[in-house]
């Protein structure tokens, strides 16, 4: 259906939650929105003058509103306008058209707002012209919709020209907002219009479109009136008003739109938030070389560092900067252009770093000297600079320290902890540098060259690592910028559109390096000096210095990690700022923490590791895992003995092994904490794969060779194959069936624990029963337990304080905690197999097969693998906690799982009331900060700073 019909007729994309198969005018359609004998409320308000909202106001007028309104009360020089909410979008999308009252109010506003100009839209003579610029609560750069220069009409053009004195301006202002409008309201495809605006800078020789005069902008005008007539089947809307409302409903229909739906799955932003309208009366950056627009920002979003940054063009409009179609100059050179407007930016700069109290983004237009400001919202930055940035505002007394660790999180230190380029050792591996842009977003990237977004994605999801390069990127660049490790572009600033994503995506990228001729045609990259890089070479980026490389750049570890390492001190003198402010923060996190820290690890190695970074004791200990290789041998032979004999004969050979391991184990964590869990594999992990096994016997009974033990094997292993071995013979089922299995690993578990006693050590063993789904089981282990810990403790004459508890990893457990707890010292919750099950997931299946579908498709907005589904198994986890707890009120409670180390997941399990997380050793010290974070959240009533 053609654009401008869905318009007319109301229709919108079904959204999730709405029904299916209705149109806007049915009866049920409409009862979602006005329950039956209830009238609309007639007092809602729809449309707010900037002079009337503040910055709290994100909600309803969207960040860019907001903040437009707030510097409006700052007496800042904003142009003035007025936005319409984040509801009427939210009616629009799900009844498929406008509030009833909103044209009414936006009309008055209009008319408020042609008083106060002293001009009306499009008005021949002296036309009013506005921009319509969506604005969400949460910033989504170039993911949505924009149109500038609204009014503006074959009528209303020459009034423009004599308005300004300037005809090539006027022609120049009204090709862009036929471009902008074909190709956002329309739905034209933006190459047509930038290959006529090409053709035409051909035919007059110009560089850029700025060498274009006033009768060549004429004739373009007009070629761009025919691309819209051909492609959409109607003229280029000369009514202003209906150019307005169209570009209202085109914002609106953008929040649904497939690289918003994308950025916000990617940020996970929730989708029923809506986006505010902004529109806002006009002023005009291409006036001439006394004009200009720019982009700044109070400290360098890359590193923090305090001082001028940003990006300005002259004679040029906001987009230009943005989209980075053309080179822009860095903001200090205003100073020289036009010292007034400069002094004057540095001055509202500061103001808004103080009142915001934070780093400020900041996009403002100069017409004919005159500083105008057009937005401002706290800015998006680097994980370094947000760390850095954070600790300043400190010392300059702005924020305090749970402030400061609010403004942090767990996945902007994940960032810091990746590996960084060796630059001593480029040549290494033939590595040379081919180029150098500006270093918008740090990291060191290493992958193929690519040069288009499909070929990116297509790459990447058959495993190979790619580097997206482009002249620049544009919104629709999005899946390929998500689906690469970095993105290098030969145009652009530090605050084009590459720049801004990349920084808020946490992905490498420089841009700007104009030695680089990057020809996507031909998909090829030529450096100076005629290095040429096709598609598929393999090239290294440093987000960090902007420097280009051809080959692969050998890696260090981080900083960052060094420090966690205990191999960098944060009080040496020659200590890293990033590495001092990491520390603070982390320390301050470490003190108002309620939630320990435990890691997961199964040898001494990961063990010493973990506690370098900050565990407190061993949260999981995966027994299956001391068992991998030449003892794998060992359990086979015990899960397939006949005879008590022959299982006797295995149980002694794997008893001092499994003592052993868990001496270095106690060692490694003395005085805190280890969990060890029972043996839990799936029973066919430790049998001989049954094709592999059924081939060998075929072919030996074909050569008529001797082959009884592979045959008693192979009838052994039948005997025991399982259709689903996930929900098959496992964990507690495994020991209760095979017997002696259990009681040998708690007999090494208390020998070890015994032995290290002896030897003045501190061991703190907790014993582990898996996957327990009724107390039965549990009282049946643990009976047996305690009967091997009491000999053991007689023999040597020594009180070992171990606890036995289990993993809660089954519905039925969680739903019957109650009765467990009166069996059990401890849960913890293994989350990976309780999503499994509450789920109906094959985990290793369904990631393969139809997750991706389900992201797409916005079931599920992160997998429940990654983040705790807390509808779902988060329900369960709160029965099972407050169940247990009433049985045990000093039942401790843990989790395991890897939802253990994701950020989100552990402000859950602070909030359900658990006593300590457990994750992967690298995890660690990013479940320390969030369960910092948790505690401060929490001490504010829940809120949190994003």
């Amino acid at each position: 259906m053609d654009v401008l019909e869905r318009l007319r007729s109301g229709y919108a994309p079904r959204r999730q939650g709405s029904l299916p198969g209705r149109g806007p005018g049915d009866p049920a359609r409409s009862a979602i929105l006005v329950p039956e004998n209830e009238e609309p409320l007639p007092t809602q308000k729809f449309v707010y003058d900037f002079t009337e909202g503040n910055k709290d106001l994100k909600d309803l007028l969207g960040g860019k509103g907001a903040n437009l309104a707030e510097m409006t009360n700052l007496g800042l020089p904003v142009p003035p306008g007025f936005t319409i909410t984040t509801e009427a979008c939210k009616v629009y999308l799900e009844s498929g058209s406008e509030p009833p009252t909103l044209r009414d109010e936006v009309s008055a506003h209009l008319e408020a707002l042609e008083q106060k100009m002293g001009k009306k839209l499009g008005q021949a003579d002296n036309p009013l012209l506005v921009s319509v610029r969506s604005g969400a609560k949460f910033s989504m750069p170039g993911m949505m919709d924009t149109v500038l220069n609204i009014g503006l009409s074959d009528a209303s053009v020459a009034g423009l020209a004599a308005q300004a004195g300037d005809e090539r301006f006027a022609w120049d202002s009204y090709r862009r907002l036929i471009q902008m409008f074909g190709k956002t309201v329309l739905g034209v495809d933006g190459e047509l219009f930038e290959e006529a605006l090409e053709e035409a800078k051909r035919a007059k020789g110009a560089a850029t479109d700025v060498d274009l005069d006033a009768g060549d902008l004429k004739q373009l005008v007009e070629r761009f009136k025919t691309i819209v007539a051909q492609e959409t089947g109607r003229e280029f809307p000369q009514d202003p008003r209906e150019q307005m409302d169209l570009a209202i409903r085109a914002v609106f229909d953008s929040w649904n739109g497939d690289r918003a739906k994308l950025y916000r799955r990617q940020e996970r932003i929730p989708h029923d938030l809506g986006t505010a309208v902004n529109v806002c009366s006009m002023v005009f950056g291409n006036l001439g070389p006394d004009s200009g627009t720019g982009v700044a920002f109070t400290r360098d979003p890359a590193s923090g560092q305090q001082g001028v940054y940003g990006d300005y063009l002259a004679n040029a409009q906001g987009e230009d900067v943005v989209a980075g179609i053309r080179n822009t100059v860095p903001l200090s050179e205003l100073e020289r252009i036009d010292k007034a407007s400069y002094d004057e930016l540095l001055r509202i700069m500061e103001i808004l770093e103080n009142h915001y109290r934070d780093l400020c983004d900041i996009e403002f237009t100069i017409e004919r000297g005159k500083l105008w400001m057009l937005q401002t919202r706290v800015g998006k930055r680097t994980a370094a600079a947000a760390f850095r940035i954070a600790t300043q505002l400190v010392d300059q007394g702005l924020i305090d320290e749970a402030e400061a660790l609010r403004r942090v999180n767990g996945a902007q230190l994940a960032q810091l902890m990746f590996p960084r380029f060796d630059e001593s050792r480029i040549g290494d591996g033939g590595a040379e540098r081919i180029g150098w842009g500006i270093a918008a977003s740090p990291g060191a990237a290493v992958g193929k060259a690519v040069f288009d977004s499909y070929t990116a994605i297509k790459w990447s999801r058959s495993g190979e690592k790619v580097i997206l390069i482009r002249r620049e990127t544009n919104p629709d660049d999005l899946d390929g910028m998500i689906a690469a490790e970095g993105i290098l572009t030969s145009r652009g600033g530090k605050t084009s559109h590459a720049a801004v994503v990349a920084r808020g995506m946490g992905k490498t990228c420089v841009c700007g390096a104009e030695e680089l001729e990057v020809d996507t045609k031909r998909r090829c990259l030529t450096a100076p000096g005629g290095v040429v890089i096709e598609e598929g070479d393999v090239i290294s980026i440093d987000g960090s210095t902007g420097k280009v490389y051809r080959g692969e750049v050998p890696v260090v570890p981080s900083p960052v990690v060094e420090y966690f390492e205990g191999r960098m001190h944060a009080g040496a003198e020659d200590a890293d700022e990033l590495v001092k402010a990491v520390h603070r923060i982390m320390a301050y996190a470490d003190r108002v923490r309620r939630l320990r820290v435990r890691a997961n690890a199964d040898n001494a190695e990961d063990a010493l590791r973990a506690r370098r970074f900050g565990a407190q004791g061993i949260g999981l200990c995966r027994t299956e895992h001391m068992f991998l290789g030449e003892r794998r041998e060992l359990v086979e032979r015990l899960i397939l003995a006949d005879t008590e004999a022959e299982r006797e004969e295995a149980l002694a050979a794997l008893m001092p092994l499994q003592k052993g391991d868990f001496i270095e184990l106690f060692e490694a964590m003395d005085g805190l904490p280890v969990t060890v869990r029972l043996l839990d594999p799936p029973l066919h992990e430790f049998l001989p794969d049954i094709t592999e096994l059924s081939v060998r016997v075929a072919l030996a009974e074909a050569r008529k060779e001797p082959h009884e033990n592979e045959l008693r094997l192979l009838q052994a292993v039948h005997r025991l194959h399982e259709q689903n071995p996930m929900l098959g013979l496992r964990g507690v089922r495994l020991g209760l069936v095979v017997p002696g299995l259990f009681t040998m690993q708690v007999r090494a578990i208390a020998e070890a624990a015994a032995e290290r006693r002896a030897a003045g050590g501190d061991p703190r063993a907790e014993i582990m029963i898996p996957l327990v789904g009724t107390v039965q089981e549990l009282e049946i282990v643990r009976e047996e337990a305690e009967k091997v810990i009491a000999e053991v403790e007689a023999a040597n004459n020594v009180d070992l304080a171990l606890t036995l508890g289990t993993m809660i990893e089954l519905p039925r457990a969680a739903l019957t905690a109650g009765q467990i707890a009166e069996s059990a010292d401890f849960f913890s919750f293994g989350t990976n197999d309780l999503t499994q099950t509450v789920w109906g997931f094959s985990r290793d299946d369904v990631e393969a097969s139809f997750f991706t579908a389900y992201l797409e498709k916005g079931i599920f907005g992160v997998s429940p693998f990654e983040t705790i589904d807390k509808d779902g198994v988060g329900s369960l986890v709160r029965n099972a906690v407050a169940a247990g707890r009433a049985t045990r009120p000093d039942l401790k409670l843990g989790v395991c799982g890897e939802h253990g180390g994701d950020p989100e997941s552990v402000h859950f399990f602070h909030e359900a009331g658990l006593d300590y997380v457990s994750c992967s050793p690298f995890r660690i010290p990013v479940a320390r900060l969030e369960a910092g974070r948790a505690a401060v959240v929490e001490g504010d009533g829940g809120s949190d700073s994003r």
